[in-house]
């Protein structure tokens, strides 16, 4: 409730008093014993996140050691916040550029990373010498109750506040206040476009900071000289893993005109051999979307790509069994412009596109208003470099 949200952000100011006073280095090594202490509960911290998430057990756990990674790579920077001493005009007299803990973090992370985005946040926030207020989604609050318990436990077994990494479990109202709070000195949030923008406003409003994540669109282009060997697994990994619901997901997958048909066969056959089932099951490959809502997504855009003019060449369906399960699905003869090709639907859809030249290629990779990474196949050296240009 908003009550237990303002006693925690309280609480969270308090230890902030707490940790900031703590040296950076001393910082650094309480956060190496938060990643031993994720190091030693894994897999049941993996476990978990397949349980309530969706994704396949090894990603779960894949998850939880981005985690313990970051750990790691804060321990070092900790001690390594410096700043520079810089000439002075006048004489005797030095500049010192001095670095300092900005106060209470908030983070408010999704549902498809319910472990590895707070992660990446709190571990670097937390070496800084700043207080954490996290939000996680409100469909995977075990996660976010189960990673708590264990930093707080190690926060508290060097004597510091376990409120120094506080949660707060909510909707849509709590994320509001965080995002309206001037007690929040900086808020990281990780979502929807919509969602994001609203949250970014609220900041704004109150001259607040924020680091925003919203949806991402990626893409793959592959041109005539390209290996196939190393296209079809790396698009079918990129495109049906974790169900189509992360960041890095493919959407976009162009293909020049002369290895069109044949990549879209091979990768066609590839699709029919991906492993579906139960999560926790080792034989597994493609677990469950998260959500009933996300089911109705993914056959909205479905039917919005025939609409528009494309053809289904394999998945499309609801699959007949318990849960959230949809097939993988590659969608073919669209152009590269259509309205569903440039919106983002958080499943296992890959659309192929066709192409001739270069140039129109690397535009089209451009045209999309929200990017994460994208891709090339080549042997081409020349093109390669022409590609990570700014155009």
């Amino acid at each position: 409730s908003l009550e237990d949200y303002e006693e925690t952000v309280k609480k969270a100011k308090e230890a902030w008093k707490v940790w900031a006073d703590i040296p950076a280095p001393k910082r650094g090594e309480i956060v190496r014993q938060i990643g031993d202490a994720l190091r030693q509960k894994i897999k049941a911290l993996g476990s978990l996140v397949s349980l309530e998430m969706g994704k396949i057990f090894v990603e779960g756990v894949g998850e939880v050691q981005e985690y313990v990674d970051v750990c790691d790579y804060a321990v070092g920077l900790s001690r390594m916040i410096g700043g520079p001493i810089l000439p002075s005009e006048r004489p005797g007299h030095a500049l010192i550029e001095q670095w300092n803990p900005v106060g209470l973090v908030g983070i408010i992370t999704a549902f498809n990373f319910p472990v590895a985005v707070y992660g990446w946040n709190s571990a670097i926030a937390m070496i800084c010498g700043n207080a954490c207020l996290w939000k996680g989604a409100p469909t995977t609050s075990l996660v976010s109750v189960a990673v708590t318990k264990i930093i707080a436990k190690v926060l508290e077994d060097n004597k510091v506040p376990g409120a120094v990494c506080s949660l707060v479990c909510g909707g849509a109202d709590i994320g509001t206040a965080m995002a309206r709070d001037e007690r929040m000195d900086l808020l990281s949030f990780t979502g929807s476009t919509k969602v994001g923008k609203q949250v970014a406003l609220m900041v704004q409003e109150r001259f607040g900071e924020s680091v925003v994540t919203c949806s991402c669109f990626n893409f793959f282009s592959v041109f005539e000289d390209a290996d196939l060997n190393l296209v079809i697994p790396s698009a079918l990994f990129a495109a049906v893993g974790t169900a189509g619901q992360r960041c890095t997901t493919a959407r976009r997958l162009f293909l020049h005109e002369s290895i069109h048909d044949e990549v879209v066969a091979k990768l066609a056959k590839a699709y029919a051999q991906v492993r579906i089932g139960d999560p926790w099951d080792s034989d597994t490959l493609y677990g469950p979307l998260h959500t009933k809502e996300a089911v109705k997504m993914f056959l909205d855009a479905v039917e919005q790509a025939k609409q528009q003019g494309g053809s289904v060449v394999c998945g499309g369906k609801v699959i007949n069994r318990p849960g959230n399960y949809v097939e993988p699905t590659i969608v073919t003869g669209l152009p590269h412009n259509a309205p569903i090709v440039h919106t983002e639907t958080f499943a296992p859809i890959l659309y192929v596109l066709k192409f001739k030249e270069e140039e129109e290629v690397f535009a089209w990779n451009n045209e999309v208003k929200q990017g994460l990474s994208s891709s090339i196949f080549t042997k081409d050296l020349g093109r390669i470099f022409r590609w990570l240009g700014y155009k």
